[in-house]
């Protein structure tokens, strides 16, 4: 997913452009940390206290010309406007986040007010077009029947969750005027992978593998992952 991010990224702006970047839902921050080492000025919301200490303790970990160039705000996503102006920020970055949210326009369109003219909106949401796809592969058979209706799940953490369809989420972003630019399938081949997998020596040939799928139909297409790229007009 990073490396489709930064793909989209080089597309819209300038290299060297120092961009102005909000995280929501920025978990222990891995993707806020990477973009200011690449030297952006992030902003990450949070609203889990543990994520956030966990995010803070990466933090105090880099350079001091890193540190001063993230911010992290503990606050529900879907208060961007109590904490920001419309406008403010050139990147918008959702990732794993609308699977929690109940009903999601809202957040999307709070998520939209944010962007600055031209900027770009990254979400990273579960494929609803393919929730029987890792029941099906483990050989849970009544699963794989039961999720072809649906957009109702169990996540790996026990908990009942969400997913969305592309149809539907390229709807959204049209209507919050961020229409969708590109999207990709992200967890194609990994998706059944124990979450305690070693990492094999070939990683890299993997993550080409993934990332040749994450945008070759009709892989992408039963992705356990979407990541949808819109951007303000």
């Amino acid at each position: 997913m990073a490396r489709q991010l930064d793909e989209q990224i080089a597309g819209r702006y300038p290299v060297g452009q120092r961009l102005r970047v909000l995280d929501v839902g920025m978990g222990q921050g891995t993707q806020a940390l990477r973009l200011a080492r690449l030297g952006h000025q992030v902003t990450g919301l949070e609203q889990e206290a543990t994520m956030v200490a966990a995010a803070r303790t990466a933090l105090a970990g880099e350079p001091e010309g890193i540190r001063e160039r993230v911010r992290i705000i503990e606050g529900d996503g879907r208060d961007t406007g109590v904490h920001f102006l419309p406008g403010s920020f050139d990147v918008v970055l959702c990732h794993g986040v609308l699977m929690y949210v109940e009903e999601p326009d809202a957040l999307l369109a709070g998520l939209g007010r944010m962007l600055a003219p031209g900027g770009l909106l990254s979400l990273l949401v579960r494929n609803a077009d393919a929730l029987a796809m890792r029941p099906g592969l483990s050989e849970d058979w009544a699963g794989a029947l039961g999720a072809f209706e649906t957009t109702a799940y169990v996540n790996r953490l026990g908990l009942d969750v969400r997913a969305d369809r592309l149809t539907t989420l390229t709807g959204a972003l049209a209507g919050i005027g961020a229409p969708l630019q590109a999207w990709y399938g992200v967890r194609v081949f990994t998706d059944t992978a124990a979450d305690d997998a070693e990492i094999p020596d070939d990683v890299e040939t993997l993550l080409s593998a993934e990332e040749r799928a994450g945008r070759t139909d009709p892989y992408r297409q039963v992705a356990a992952l979407l990541h949808l790229c819109g951007v303000r007009g």
